[in-house]
C-alpha cells in the first residue's frame, strides 16, 4: 500500500474517534500545541533555513520565498492563532434548524465534523499549523501534503503537532504528513475516495487548476488572487492613495493584495500623479494603460495578459475607467473571485459596486488586506473559497462542519 492509502486509511479510522471527542479533549490539545510551537521555535526556524537556502539557490522568486520563511514572530503568531481557536466555540454537535412535524416527529439539523480533510499545497508551512489545528477543533482527521520546497519545514511542524498530541492522550494520526513530495503521490491523493471526504488546495493557479480538473475526490476550490482596487471620482484623495498603497505593498506575495487598480478617468486627471508616484516611491513597477502612461510616462505599457495576472509582487497593473459599470464589466472578466474594493463617497455606487462584483468578499473604503480568517475573527484559515457552494471566503470552523439530520419519533409512520 503506498504511502497516501496508509494514511488515508488512518485518517478514515481514526476520524470515528475524533468525531466524538468533546471540546474540552480538543482544546487541550490546541493549548499544547500553541506551547510546544513556541518551544520548538528554534528548531523549526533551523529546519526552515534548510528549505529556505535550498530554494535561494534554486531560483525562487523573492514573494515565494517570504511565503515560506518562519522567523520568532511568524511562529509567535501561529501559536496566538491557536490560543484564539481555543477562545472560539466549538461548532460541533450545535443544532442549526429544529422541526416539530403534526406527526410528533422531532427534526433536528445539528452541525458534524466533515470527516477527513486532504490539504495539498505550496510553499506554505504556515498551512501545516493552521489546517492541523483547525481540523483538531472541529474533530476533523487531516492529511496534509506540501511541496518539496517547504519539506523540512512541514516536517518540523508536524513533529511539533505530534509530540503536543502524545503529551495529551490525542490520536496523532489525526494529524499525517505525506512525506513523498513527488507528482505521482500527489495524482494518488487526488483519487482516495474511499478516505478523502474533501480535498482543498492552496497555492497557485496552476496548481489550482489541476486538482479542480483531475481529482475525484470533491474539492473546495480556493482560488488565486487577481484582486481590484476601483477608485471612484469620489474618493478622497488621501484614502484612495492610503488604501491603494496598503492593499499592493503592505504583503504583496499574497492572495489578498491588490494585482490590479481602476481609476476613474476624472480621478486620474485630478490626482492619479500622486497616487501613482507614491506607488513608485515604494518600488512598485507599473503597468498602464495609455492615459495612465500618459499622467506617468515611467509606466510600462499594460499587455492584454496584465489585467489577468496575479504578480504575487511589487507589479500593477493600472486601467482608466469611465464609470462604476466599466469597472465591474472589468473585474467580473478578469478577477478571480477573491476580493474586490472600491472607493468612494458615493454610498449608491459603493452598493451598486458590492452587489454586482462576483466576489467572496467585497470592501467599501477599506484595503482588501482584510480577506484573512485572523482578521475575521476565525483564529486562523484553511483557505479562502472562491467558490459558491458549501463555504465561500475565509473558511474557519463552521466551513470544517457538515450537517446530520436527527430525527426521534415514537412509532410513526408514513401513509
Amino acid at each position: 500500500m503506498s504511502e497516501a492509502a496508509e494514511k488515508g486509511k488512518k485518517a478514515k479510522n481514526i476520524s470515528m474517534v475524533l468525531a466524538k471527542k468533546t471540546t474540552e479533549e480538543k482544546n487541550k490539545a490546541l493549548l499544547a500545541i500553541a506551547r510546544v510551537l513556541l518551544e520548538d521555535r528554534e528548531t523549526i526556524i533551523s529546519e526552515n533555513k534548510k528549505d529556505l537556502r535550498r530554494g535561494s539557490r534554486a531560483g525562487l522568486p523573492e514573494n515565494i520565498l517570504d511565503r515560506m520563511m518562519l522567523n520568532e514572530k511568524r511562529i509567535h503568531d501561529m501559536s496566538e492563532a491557536v490560543r484564539l481557536l481555543v477562545k472560539l466555540r466549538d461548532p460541533v454537535g450545535e443544532t442549526v434548524e429544529e422541526i416539530k412535524k403534526e406527526n410528533g416527529l422531532l427534526i433536528l439539523k445539528k452541525k458534524v465534523p466533515v470527516g477527513v480533510i486532504g490539504m495539498i499545497y505550496e510553499a506554505r508551512p504556515n498551512v501545516t499549523a493552521d489546517a492541523a489545528t483547525l481540523a483538531i477543533k472541529t474533530g476533523n482527521a487531516v492529511i496534509l501534503r506540501g511541496s518539496s520546497s517547504s519539506i523540512c519545514s512541514n516536517q518540523a511542524l508536524v513533529t511539533s503537532i505530534h509530540r503536543a498530541l502524545a503529551e495529551t492522550g490525542f490520536p496523532e494520526d489525526a494529524v499525517q504528513l505525506i512525506e513523498d513530495t513527488g507528482r505521482e503521490a500527489a495524482t494518488e491523493m487526488f483519487h482516495l475516495r474511499d478516505y478523502l471526504d474533501v480535498l482543498i488546495p492552496r497555492g497557485g493557479k496552476k496548481l489550482i487548476d489541476t486538482v479542480v480538473r483531475e481529482a475525484s475526490v470533491p474539492v473546495i476550490e480556493t482560488g488565486a488572487g487577481n484582486c481590484h482596487l476601483y477608485i471612484d471620482e469620489t474618493a478622497q484623495p488621501e484614502m484612495a492613495v492610503r488604501i491603494a498603497v496598503n492593499a499592493k505593498t503592505q504583503r504583496p506575495s499574497v492572495c489578498n493584495a491588490i494585482e490590479t487598480l481602476l481609476i476613474h478617468a476624472h480621478w486620474l486627471a485630478q490626482h492619479g500623479e500622486k497616487l501613482l508616484s507614491a506607488l513608485a516611491e515604494k518600488g512598485v513597477e507599473i503597468y498602464g494603460d495609455e492615459p495612465v502612461r500618459k499622467i506617468f510616462p515611467a509606466a510600462k505599457e499594460a499587455a492584454e495578459e496584465d489585467w489577468y495576472c496575479e504578480y504575487l509582487a511589487l507589479k500593477i497593473s493600472v486601467k482608466t475607467v469611465e464609470d462604476t459599470d466599466e469597472a465591474i464589466r472589468h473585474i467580473n472578466r478578469y478577477g478571480t473571485k477573491h476580493s474586490e474594493a472600491i472607493v468612494t463617497e458615493d454610498g449608491a455606487r459603493a452598493e451598486h459596486f458590492m452587489s454586482m462584483v462576483d466576489a467572496a468578499c467585497v470592501y467599501h473604503n477599506a484595503s482588501t488586506r482584510f480577506t484573512d480568517g485572523f482578521e475575521f475573527g476565525y483564529g486562523a484559515e484553511i483557505g479562502i473559497s472562491t467558490q459558491k457552494l458549501h463555504a465561500r471566503g475565509p473558511m474557519g470552523l463552521d466551513a470544517l462542519t457538515s450537517t446530520k439530520y436527527w430525527i426521534y419519533g415514537s412509532g410513526q409512520i408514513r401513509d
